[in-house]
């Protein structure tokens, strides 16, 4: 039973994180029709930026305001990597490639950047609660208790946001249709901007979340672009359903697979998955063919 529960608890732990990671691969590619490899630095950045404004070294600032002003500094930062790495590319050929190259080599910019600034000793942010909880006779700590419960709250804001308010539906439009967006008047690059900003919040969330709970690292946000890669191929990017419950049920496989074979070898095992499911539905088990966000 109590394996059980470890399961769970890490299941939808790392569910929460690789869903708001993949939710926000999924925003740019949906809207733009690009990968942005630039999602993992996203979170080390936020991190790390969190931690300069709380650490007592730094500004000393409460937890939940420096979260705040850094996921406002990674919304401002998502509309600069679009801005200077995508935009200029938007509509020439082989885009697709073309941003796989600046977004990769941003990354490694910004990882050695984050190297050079904060250096290389591991850092941990305070928890969002202090302390343990009890779970059914089950210790757990507070933080992941907290992450657990307030992920699936996040993603459906993102859902309402994208399909009950006037700038969602018309990120929606833009992502179904961008030449009939034109026509009608939208503003198709602030849709774009609008994209990459998001995903950059999404992308820093899942960060805090982490080094809350774990040591941070400069490179920290490479397993986790991996995982969100793996996540939105598996689930498909043609919505925001797709990817999130691919999210949850990758993130209980590795559980179990971690559990019963080994932490070496699960990594191993979840690619040949992938590679089946390249093989039977290249599209993704989880959603259609079409290029729409719902």
């Amino acid at each position: 039973m109590n394996a059980a529960f470890e399961i769970l608890i890490s299941g939808l732990f790392s569910g929460s994180l690789y869903a708001m990671m993949a939710v926000g691969l999924a925003l740019i590619w949906t809207t733009i029709g690009v990968f942005n490899f630039g999602q993992g630095v996203f979170a080390t950045l936020c991190a790390y930026i969190t931690w300069q404004l709380v650490d007592a070294a730094g500004f000393g600032l409460p937890l939940f305001v420096s979260i705040i002003l850094a996921l406002a500094v990674m919304a401002v930062i998502g509309w600069l990597f679009q801005l200077a790495l995508v935009r200029p590319f938007i509509g020439q050929p082989n885009i697709v490639l073309t941003v796989v190259i600046t977004t990769l080599a941003a990354f490694t910019i910004l990882e050695n950047v984050t190297l050079l600034t904060w250096g290389p000793r591991p850092k941990q942010l305070p928890p969002l609660i202090p302390g343990n909880a009890d779970v059914l006779g089950f210790g757990i700590a507070a933080h992941q208790l907290t992450i657990i419960v307030v992920t699936p709250l996040i993603l459906a804001a993102v859902w309402l946001f994208l399909n009950r308010t006037r700038t969602g539906l018309a990120l929606r439009a833009v992502s179904q249709n961008e030449d009939a967006s034109l026509l009608a008047g939208l503003n198709v690059p602030m849709m774009y901007a609008l994209a990459f900003a998001l995903s950059a919040v999404l992308a820093g969330l899942a960060g805090v979340f982490f080094g809350g709970l774990k040591f941070m690292s400069p490179t920290m946000g490479t397993e986790p672009l991996v995982k969100a890669l793996v996540v939105v191929i598996f689930g498909g990017v043609a919505n925001l359903t797709g990817p999130i419950l691919a999210a949850y049920l990758i993130a209980f496989f590795e559980a179990v697979a971690t559990y019963f074979i080994g932490f070496y070898w699960t990594p191993a095992l979840l690619f040949l998955v992938l590679i089946v499911t390249l093989m039977v539905r290249p599209e993704g088990l989880l959603t259609g063919r079409s290029r729409r966000l719902t």
